[in-house]
């Protein structure tokens, strides 16, 4: 099958590079590791790398069990490259994202030839897209994987060419190191309900290639068999409890209602949104009409594969008892190829008819989205400050160069940043109500997309970083000590103790369960908690060294 270049090719082959190094790799770094998975998994790499350890995951010395390995490798070859540090162990993720999009665009020049630039534009524009690259975390390798098998398996269905086969066989492989076996079960589940729906059962059985079979053992399987070998307990901890138990019962407390998912996926796939719905609505309208006749072309039945791709980790996930946004994610590039598909055939139909003016009505709400994005970009360094410091934002002339905010000026801020979106909501729709509006809607809607990545990294990293990270309790630490000291917590959360691990590369202990250093050392406590602290340890001097409004913490030092 070959295809005359498209002469914009090249041009929008270097656009859609630039686009991924600015929306996956710009700002790595801007704030902290964050929330409880982040400095755990980035420590949990660094102490393998340290033993040169490919086998055992381990945290403070301690088997840590709960994921298959393939983020770990990742980050011990990002830290050995460019060193430990937090943006180090994002890259990962920014790495996996760049690839996706690369196979997303090789597989539309390839099969779908006009589309790629649009498919892979949108999928790389998608909210949750950009902010999985931008996280220390196992979504982004699982659902870069798990897409990527996905497409090589529609290849090799549409061509019959068997390395698409193999290279679906070896991705599935790496999705199962990357999560576990939600990888093959969400696959088989997909192309299960697809060659249903196209009665071609004898593709199951092609697909069932022994030596793709094979090679998914051969790639899987050593870590698997090793880890069990070295840790007895393995098994147990992660398939009985981390899949089966996670998926069963509400046993590690992040229960949802059954729509959860709906909300948390429009979110994910904004700004394009509105073009998902009308692609979907299309879709559904279709198959409702005509029935089978309605997938019987090769474009069909892409956009039915795309369809079951897309609803099958919705509904699985929704009936999961454990539900957290990032398991939404292996969805996400199936609802972006969608919306591409949707755009591409609505474009070739408006040039046969002569007429790329798109409907005013979609042209307002698009436009409107775009802004609505834009205002929550200019707006999150407010809510996020406001949601931690009791609705009384400061900001450190030192640190975020913006000066100091309080209540009265946090409404100016609102408002502002309500002017400013909605000038480029106005610019936007104005484009996009043009005669050329279907052809600047990949444009129009990418430049807000950059202006909201640019002002979150800019504006409200800085308080991310104060509020979110223990990276700076940990920089307020080493400033008071180069010696590698104990450190003791009281009353801190998960999140901030796990943080603290990291950045200190040591272990913390916790004053509420009695683990209280009998050395010298720093305690990070609880604001109020001053008299509690010194019952703790009666007898030896507690002198305060500094506090960290913005964490709700102080650090004493606590002697003999």
């Amino acid at each position: 099958m070959h295809h005359k270049a498209n002469p914009q090719s090249r041009t929008d082959l270097l656009l859609l590079v630039a686009l991924c190094g600015f929306l996956f790799f710009y700002g790595l770094g801007a704030f902290g590791l964050a929330g409880a998975d982040e400095p755990r998994y980035a420590q949990v790499a660094r102490e393998m790398l340290d033993r040169s350890d490919w086998v055992t995951p381990t945290l403070q010395g301690k088997p840590w069990l709960e994921k298959p390995a393939l983020y770990y490798w990742e980050a011990m070859l990002s830290f050995r490259i460019a060193g430990v540090s937090g943006w180090a162990a994002r890259l990962p993720g920014a790495v996996d994202a760049a690839f996706l999009i690369a196979a997303i665009s090789f597989f539309l020049r390839r099969f779908r030839p006009g589309s790629e630039f649009d498919g892979a534009l949108i999928t790389a524009s998608c909210a949750a897209v950009v902010g999985f690259a931008h996280a220390a975390a196992t979504d982004m390798p699982l659902s870069a994987c798990f897409a990527i098998a996905l497409l090589a398996w529609y290849a090799w269905y549409e061509s019959r060419s068997q390395i698409y086969l193999a290279a679906f066989y070896m991705f599935l492989a790496l999705g199962t190191l990357a999560k576990g076996p939600v990888a093959p079960a969400l696959a088989a589940v997909i192309i299960f309900l697809f060659v249903a729906a196209q009665r071609d059962w004898r593709a199951i059985l092609r697909s069932l290639w022994i030596p793709g079979v094979a090679l998914y053992f051969v790639v899987a399987l050593p870590w698997y068999i090793a880890v069990q070998l070295r840790n007895p307990d393995f098994f147990r901890v992660f398939i009985l409890e981390h899949n089966l138990a996670r998926f069963s019962t509400g046993v590690y407390h992040h229960p949802q209602p059954f729509w959860f998912y709906l909300p948390v996926f429009l979110l994910a796939m904004m700004p394009w949104t509105l073009v998902l719905i009308l692609a979907v609505v299309e879709r559904v309208r279709l198959l409702w009409s005509e029935g089978k006749e309605s997938f019987s072309s090769a474009e069909d039945s892409w956009a039915l594969f795309l369809l079951i791709w897309m609803i099958v980790p919705i509904v699985f996930f929704s009936v999961s008892q454990s539900k957290l946004p990032g398991y939404i994610l292996p969805a996400v590039p199936a609802g972006a190829l969608l919306a591409a598909e949707y755009l591409a055939g609505r474009q070739v139909q408006e040039r046969g008819a002569g007429e790329e003016r798109l409907p005013p009505l979609f042209a307002a709400a698009h436009a409107v989205l775009c802004g609505l994005l834009i205002f929550a970009a200019l707006s999150a360094a407010l809510f996020a400050g406001s949601m931690v410091m009791n609705h009384h934002l400061r900001w450190s002339a030192r640190t975020s160069g913006i000066g100091v905010w309080t209540i009265g000026t946090w409404g100016v801020g609102i408002g502002s940043s309500a002017v400013i979106a909605a000038v480029f909501a106005l610019g936007i729709g104005a484009a996009l109500w043009s005669r050329a509006g279907s052809r600047l809607l990949s444009r129009s809607t990418i430049f807000a997309v950059v202006i909201s990545v640019a002002a979150v990294i800019r504006f409200a990293a800085p308080v991310i970083d104060a509020t979110q990270s223990a990276r700076p309790i940990a920089a307020s630490i080493a400033g008071f000590s180069r010696e590698p000291v104990p450190i003791a917590v009281y009353h801190l959360n998960r999140e901030q103790q796990y943080g603290l691990e990291f950045y200190l590369n040591r272990g913390v202990a916790r004053y509420e369960t009695e683990d209280i250093p009998a050395a010298d050392h720093v305690l990070v406590a609880a604001q109020s908690t001053q008299v509690e602290v010194a019952q703790l340890v009666p007898g030896r001097r507690v002198s305060y060294l500094t506090s960290i409004p913005a964490q709700k913490v102080n650090l004493y030092w606590v002697g003999k």
